[in-house]
């Protein structure tokens, strides 16, 4: 252990898992507080925990998984679902894209091994070959062995417009499967890419690396000393909170807001591709769903509640509200608890034309769902109004609130399943199913699950302003705010 960051001595591979996006075009189920790779799109375990699972290769150190502080508690508790214990979760503070988090990692593996390989993967990308992914990570690490940094390409099915290309070069000197970069290519349009598939020689960007942490150190000092700067900083700068590593906030944000192929990739004289078909997608849009799911005799995929009748080539995915569709063929219907969407599959990803238009509004349905999640359970608004708020309110066993108080609002508890331990004041009271207490405007209070089932109970708030920032917190067991004095 060096600098309070555990490192595994007799692993050859060290996956590194990146899950810093917010899955706009996939609104409204993935939002800002529970983007993509936290939902279980395409199988029962969530994307992230999948693409912990596939790095979980022979010989493989445990994962090492950058996240941002917003969600660390999520990634955490799926790590758990599927008994995984991460090398370490390293909390980004800000979002800085993909080149500071690859030096991050580097850094930190390079303090055990200089010469240890990274297997640097997104925690969104699906991947239907987990063999042939196994095979082409095996051939990839020896290349970054001998010095390369290394891409896997994605044999592309298709003149797609909304990838990078890789176009390969000569094969790496007795490396079978393994070539040199011949060029990095933007996003063509449809013409370009027609002419991309009829040659052959390019391949989709998957946003995949293997490399051997010195060397990604010693190419990013040569050709993005920002970025290594400002993470080196950040690293020597963190601090352990909980089961975390904190990256120093000032420090981070100097780094600039790069991609490791922007940063790196098209510079280095060291690129190299491996192609590779196994099944990839990194599921940009609800369209891209549709073309991996299983489809009925109509093409349609149906997911949830869904009726539908003479309609074709859709994608329907309804959460509790019955969805019915009439003569209308490749749609994108996704109805939540608070959005529904309608688009034409074709215009998939311009979704995120109606995020932007709900931040610019100030509305909060890119934000969260009507059910929030928090580290001691979860919290749902059933009813609101002006003065009053209703709340379906889930603590966990052994879940325990902040000690807090608020300033413009009292509160109202009825226990509906479960035990309930509630402090108020300098009274504590153990509340069972069918009671209820009341927790004045101003009163120290405390709400903590001490029972062996889920504590399950209604809060119906009354006051001037509802808000959740009319919390101070006096006592936190997860660490989310310092303790506070009320004026």
């Amino acid at each position: 252990m060096e600098n309070g960051f555990p490192m595994t001595k007799d692993a050859r591979i060290f996956p590194v898992i990146l899950s810093g996006g917010t899955g706009t075009r996939l609104w409204p189920l993935s939002r800002a507080a529970l983007p993509k790779q936290l939902l279980a799109l395409h199988g029962e375990r969530t994307m992230i925990q999948e693409t912990v699972l596939r790095a979980a290769l022979p010989g493989a150190a445990p994962a090492l998984l950058l996240c941002s502080d917003a969600h660390r508690f999520l990634v955490a508790e799926q790590m758990q679902e599927i008994a995984v214990v991460p090398r370490a979760i390293v909390l980004e503070p800000m979002g800085r894209n993909t080149a500071p988090a690859a030096a991050v990692a580097a850094l930190m593996t390079a303090e055990e091994n200089p010469q240890s390989i990274i297997v640097l993967l997104p925690s969104d990308h699906v991947v239907g070959d987990a063999d042939t992914f196994a095979a082409a990570v095996a051939v990839a690490a020896e290349a970054a062995r001998l010095g390369s940094i290394v891409t896997f390409g994605m044999a592309p099915t298709g003149p797609e417009t909304g990838y990078g290309y890789v176009h390969r070069g000569a094969g790496l000197d007795g490396m079978e499967g393994a070539f040199q970069v011949r060029r990095f290519v933007e996003k063509p349009d449809a013409a370009t890419a027609a002419t991309y598939l009829a040659d052959g020689g390019y391949f989709w960007n998957s946003g995949m690396f293997v490399f051997r942490a010195d060397m990604l150190i010693a190419e990013m000092d040569r050709h993005a000393p920002l970025v290594l700067e400002a993470a080196r900083e950040a690293l020597a700068k963190a601090r352990r909170d909980l089961d975390f590593v904190r990256l120093d906030a000032e420090a981070f944000a100097r780094a600039p807001n790069i991609s490791i192929d922007y940063a790196l990739m098209e510079k280095t004289d060291r690129a190299a591709i491996v192609p590779c078909d196994i099944g990839w997608s990194d599921v940009g849009a609800w369209s891209a769903l549709w073309e991996i799911r299983d489809q009925d005799a109509q093409s349609n995929v149906l997911l949830g509640d869904v009726i539908v009748h003479d309609s074709t080539g859709s994608y329907v995915h309804s959460h509790g509200t019955l969805t019915a569709l009439v003569g209308v063929r490749d749609l994108v219907v996704i109805a939540t608890d608070d959005a529904v969407l309608v688009a034409d599959k074709s215009r998939a990803q311009d979704v995120k034309a109606i995020v932007d238009r709900l931040k610019l509004d100030n509305r909060s349905e890119h934000t969260e769902h009507r059910r929030v999640f928090r580290p001691w359970g979860s919290y749902e608004t059933v009813d609101s109004g002006d003065r009053f708020q209703v709340k379906h309110i889930m603590v966990k066993p052994g879940g325990r609130l902040s000690l807090q108080m608020h300033h413009h609002r009292a509160e109202h508890w009825v226990v509906v399943e479960g035990t309930a331990l509630v402090t108020v004041g300098d009274k504590i009271t153990l509340l069972r199913e069918n009671e209820s207490t009341f927790i004045p405007l101003g009163a120290k209070h405390r709400l903590e699950n001490p029972g062996a089932i889920p504590l399950r109970l209604i809060e119906v708030q009354s006051g001037s302003y509802l808000g959740e920032d009319d919390i101070v917190r006096f006592d936190d067991a997860y660490g989310r705010a310092p303790p506070q004095t009320p004026p």
